[in-house]
């Protein structure tokens, strides 16, 4: 009998979607339960597990993940005995799944999302939803292929306060909007995650199906679980992992998908381990309107200080707009009561100093509500009933990652970018242009939609 490669696998999986896609041509009911299989429950799959399990119209019925006691713990979590699986492809094969969750780590996102939109399954993919640009444009392609309803997971999406915030910034609530600041602060000083040796890897952990179309290297427990977004061959860092939620939420409030450009400064300064990615980094982003927009990550500093400030700031004309991760408030600028554009700005120094009576430019207001994530599984289910584009459909969240992959790689060519937003290239930069994409180990295969 011949051997079954990936490829017939991907073959098998297409037949298998188009026979899917008829069986299902009929649209869910409002009291159907739509059918999950969640591929990864490691930290953020456990996360999102949990936000389905609050949907009774949600069920659970198969769960994929190299890692038993994941399998283990996420079962007795749902309480209704799933099939359980080491291979995901083994999940994309049921026709009793409708969708599926990607919650893997970064550079499997690509590969099983598209191989589950050929198997005719709707998918929610976690964010950052690629490793490289050219992987993230693949997914859109696949999802519009094979008519496939996809959410990424930049929760924010679907919080009530988030798109209040947005369409105050966007309708000049603000005024004019110069600068955008996000940060990323924490302390890991000194020691951070470690310096392990390379060691065998754990009985029953199968290291290079882990690994899966990344380079081949040895075991390393800092290269596994949550620590791989220390590793670029797994993912893009905290400005992908943090800051996709930043610049998701920057460019919704702009109004802009693309940046014009991107340049990046930072190294690994003050952590001991083995890490990859700077402990301090700057981003600077240009965008259409003038806008410049910052992301400052600090790993080995001033986290203390930095619990008092928000993510995000919004700075206009008219006032500042903070945002955090459960709501925004705004901090308007005041002006006295006669001051005129044509006053010289240390005259108008000079009379506030004087303590005369201020008015604000606008009103004082703020938004508040709970973690988004189930609100976006809510939309997610609601969107695989009627068709329609989730929240943070496919294509939104492929723009919002790359702005922070081309961040990436403005930092590891020391260069100043210009992006073309329509070619999805660099302007003039072959050199640059190289990282839009990488080689996968054999036998796997970059992704064709």
């Amino acid at each position: 009998m011949r051997k079954l490669t990936r490829r017939d696998f991907s073959k098998g999986l297409a037949r298998a979607g188009l026979a899917a896609a008829a069986s299902r041509a009929r649209v869910l009911g409002s009291n159907d339960r739509v059918r999950l299989s969640f591929i990864g429950l490691g930290n953020r799959g456990d996360q999102v597990l949990d936000a389905f399990l609050t949907r009774p119209d949600a069920e659970v019925v198969a769960i994929s993940d190299l890692h038993q006691p994941y399998l283990d713990f996420a079962s007795r979590k749902i309480g209704t005995s799933p099939k359980q699986f080491k291979d995901y492809r083994r999940v994309l094969e049921m026709k009793e799944v409708d969708a599926v969750v990607v919650a893997t780590p970064d550079h499997w996102h690509a590969l099983q999302m598209i191989e589950a939109c050929r198997a005719g399954k709707d998918v929610y993919v976690e964010k950052p939803l690629s490793l490289c640009v050219t992987e993230g444009r693949r997914m859109v392609e696949a999802a519009g292929k094979h008519r496939r309803v996809v959410q990424v997971g930049v929760m924010r999406r679907s919080s009530p306060w988030a798109k209040e915030a947005a369409e105050f910034i966007r309708s000049g609530g603000l005024g004019e909007v110069a600068a955008v600041r996000a940060f990323h602060i924490g302390n890991e000083w000194p020691n951070g995650i470690g310096r392990p040796r390379d060691e065998q890897p754990p009985e029953g952990f199968d290291w290079n199906a882990w690994l899966g179309p990344a380079p081949w290297v040895p075991y390393n427990k800092n290269r596994t679980f949550y620590r791989f977004r220390w590793f670029y061959d797994y993912s893009g860092g905290q400005v992908t992992n943090f800051g996709v939620h930043y610049i998701d939420m920057i460019q919704w409030a702009l109004g802009w998908d693309a940046p014009l450009a991107v340049a990046a400064m930072g190294s690994k300064l003050a952590v001991r381990d083995n890490r990859e990615i700077p402990d301090t980094l700057e981003v600077l982003w240009t965008y259409p309107n003038g806008t410049l927009v910052t992301f400052s990550q600090f790993d080995a500093n001033g986290a203390r200080a930095a619990a008092r400030q928000g993510q995000i700031e919004f700075r206009g004309t008219k006032g500042t707009l903070n945002v955090d991760w459960n709501g925004y408030e705004v901090i308007p600028e005041e002006v006295t009561e006669d001051e005129i554009p044509a006053q010289s700005p240390l005259a108008r120094a000079a009379e506030k100093s004087y303590g005369k009576d201020r008015k604000a430019l606008i009103q004082p207001r703020s938004g508040k509500g709970p973690d988004s994530t189930a609100l976006h599984a809510r939309n997610f289910l609601d969107c695989v009933r009627s068709r329609e584009k989730c929240n943070c459909d496919i294509e939104t969240g492929h723009r919002s990652t790359s702005a922070t992959l081309i961040a990436n790689i403005a930092h590891k060519t020391r260069s100043y970018l210009e992006w073309n937003r329509e070619a999805e290239r660099f302007i003039g930069n072959p050199g640059a242009d190289k990282h839009l994409r990488y080689d996968y180990r054999p036998p796997f295969e970059f992704p064709a939609a």
